[in-house]
């Protein structure tokens, strides 16, 4: 197993300690916990395709429609 060393801001550390001290176990089986849980939901969030990553974004923009096929919107564009 690797070993790694991290500074902690004193907030973040005093938190860290008392998540600690309610959960039981030791400091690095925390962090461990939270890096895996953090690096699988980041993962997770960045797999799929382009539509799937922002179907939530599709019409949530106003403006004229068929931009990408009406070259009357192009018109004087670049001059």
């Amino acid at each position: 197993m690797a070993t790694v060393t991290m500074k902690l801001p004193d907030a973040l550390a005093v938190r860290l300690k008392a998540a600690v001290k309610r959960r039981g176990g030791s400091q690095s089986a925390l962090l461990r916990e939270a890096l895996e849980a953090h690096l699988t939901l980041e993962n997770e969030s960045r797999s799929g395709t382009c539509l799937e990553i922002a179907r939530d974004l599709a019409g949530s923009l106003e403006g004229p429609r068929g931009l990408s096929t009406d070259r009357g919107h192009l018109r004087g564009y670049g001059r």
